[in-house]
């Protein structure tokens, strides 16, 4: 429970740029301090928010602040598409799978990171990339592991700020780890057309602590039995 595995490279699937930061950053963070290579592949460039607009074109902007995240959390491979934001809903999720398929084999994945089922703040587009990736998952036969919320996390956030955070109980968490937040929140600096008026966020993060709680989606292909002797 204590620690994230190594080994072969790990791709997270997004429907934001800031996703990975934000809720996967320190995920990430931990896989590459232990030498595994890491990518992500985001779904849209984030241009429906609501914040940043003061800034200039949103389709720019966020497209840099990815770029810039990704090299301080130590991301090898990044691509972004250019899907709706905030319609992804709309896309067959097997048209969108294919996009992950076609990531994962460029990057060797052998883990895919997504968003837990409900999208963490019940965001329909956070869902619709978290299904794309289980569905190239099962083409694949690729484990898919979750960054969840804890449930008292979800329920002081929800009480505080009206929000709908999905949290999980303890009996439904299948691992928990200690954080170093250091990369995360340099990677969320970069993302300052969103972090700079977003107080969920930082009360989230207030909230979490130095902890990271995860969930199995699907564990993939049991390894031939030659293998695992």
């Amino acid at each position: 429970m204590g620690s994230l595995a190594e080994g072969s490279p790990v791709l997270a699937v997004c429907a934001h740029p800031d996703d990975e930061s934000f809720g996967l950053g320190a995920a990430l963070a931990a896989f590459a301090g232990r030498g595994t290579p890491t990518a992500v592949l985001c779904l849209t460039h984030g241009t429906a928010s609501s914040l940043g607009t003061s800034h200039g074109d949103l389709h720019q902007i966020r497209a840099a602040e990815l770029a810039a995240a990704a090299r301080e959390l130590g991301v090898g491979d990044v691509e972004l598409l250019d899907y709706p934001d905030g319609a992804l809903t709309q896309e067959p999720a097997e048209l969108l799978s294919g996009h992950v398929r076609q990531a994962a084999r460029r990057t060797k994945a052998g883990l895919l990171l997504v968003f837990d089922e409900g999208g963490i703040t019940g965001h329909p587009d956070h869902q619709q990339a978290t299904r794309a990736a289980r569905l190239s998952a099962r083409h694949a036969g690729l484990p898919v592991l979750a960054w969840a919320v804890e449930q008292h996390v979800a329920a002081t956030l929800n009480a505080e700020f009206g929000t709908s955070f999905l949290g999980r109980p303890a009996d439904q968490i299948d691992r928990s780890i200690e954080v170093d937040r250091q990369r995360q929140l340099s990677a969320i600096t970069c993302h300052a057309s969103q972090a700079q008026d977003n107080p969920v966020l930082w009360r989230r993060l207030e909230l979490q602590g130095n902890r990271e709680v995860f969930r199995w989606l699907d564990r993939g292909r049991p390894a031939p039995a030659s293998r695992r002797a």
